[in-house]
């Protein structure tokens, strides 16, 4: 049974090698690739593997984004190397739940690190380009408090490293309904939205009611005794009446921005197939 598994997942193996280098000499006749991309990309290996991290190069083909790397139970010189095999790849680099002190040693071996204190993320651009053309995908995040700050700022980051254009809406919870009003017409402008909120977790469903676009909610340990570490605003949130309102884990900002990143994404694709706007032809 073994040796049965371990031919499967070589045959598995070569057959994704065979597609990859296909989608490739595609993309090379097609212009999207120059020559030396394309050495390049057909020389790069879908999997390296470090010893402990098995570092997934293919992500980005398969997925759309790279493989983002999760900070927390990892060492820093773990983290130094998978971030350093990203970077010889030519993967924007994307480091989640980094502590300040692990934060401070990367930041002295990468010049070009940019650390998010609040949202604990640590990035480094490539200077690949995500988005297809000069019109990136557009998410709002809106935040009820500023307790919920850390959580809203990591799904900024993220957002952002996906190639989206991101604008944050802080402070603007229930108990203040008129603070979300002047927001409405900015974020009936944007291809998503996420909203992040603790105690009883009403903000999303009060957001959704008001736009025609995906909602992502964004439950937070922040409250009281019964907000029970979140999971009252979680399962508020899952019975939200709003239509448009999809919901991940608790103190979930990474996965909040890189699923409104994604949409964001698609919908700046879905317009540059369709060509520019009237609109926009005449600005």
């Amino acid at each position: 049974m073994c040796r049965l598994a371990c031919a499967l997942v070589a045959r598995y193996d070569e057959l994704m090698d065979a597609e990859r280098i296909k989608e490739f000499a595609v993309q090379l006749i097609d212009g999207r690739l120059s020559i030396n991309e394309f050495v390049k990309v057909v020389g790069t290996p879908a999997t390296v593997d470090l010893g402990d991290a098995q570092v997934d190069l293919d992500r980005q083909r398969r997925c759309g984004l790279p493989e983002v790397v999760f900070a927390e139970g990892k060492t820093v010189e773990a983290i130094f190397q998978i971030i350093s095999c990203q970077l010889e790849a030519g993967c924007n680099v994307l480091v989640t739940r980094l502590s300040s002190e692990k934060a401070d040693v990367l930041g002295q071996r990468f010049a070009a690190g940019r650390y998010s204190e609040v949202g604990r993320t640590f990035r480094i651009d490539t200077g690949r380009e995500v988005t297809v053309d000069d019109r990136p995908g557009n998410v709002a995040i809106v935040s009820a408090g500023t307790s919920d700050r850390p959580v809203a700022e990591e799904a900024f980051e993220t957002a952002q490293w996906t190639g989206a254009e991101v604008t944050l809406f802080s402070d603007v919870g229930v108990a203040g309904p008129q603070r979300l009003q002047p927001h409405l017409a900015a974020l009936r402008q944007v291809d998503a939205v996420i909203v992040v909120a603790g105690m009883e977790g009403a903000l999303p469903s009060v957001v959704g009611g008001h736009l025609a676009c995906p909602v992502i909610a964004v439950p937070t340990s922040v409250g009281y005794g019964a907000n029970l570490g979140g999971f009252t605003a979680l399962l508020g949130m899952l019975n939200s009446c709003a239509s448009n309102v999809a919901v991940v884990n608790i103190d979930a900002g990474f996965k909040a921005g890189y699923i409104a990143g994604l949409i964001a994404l698609r919908a700046a694709q879905s317009r540059a197939a369709c060509g520019p706007t009237p609109a926009a032809m005449k600005s």
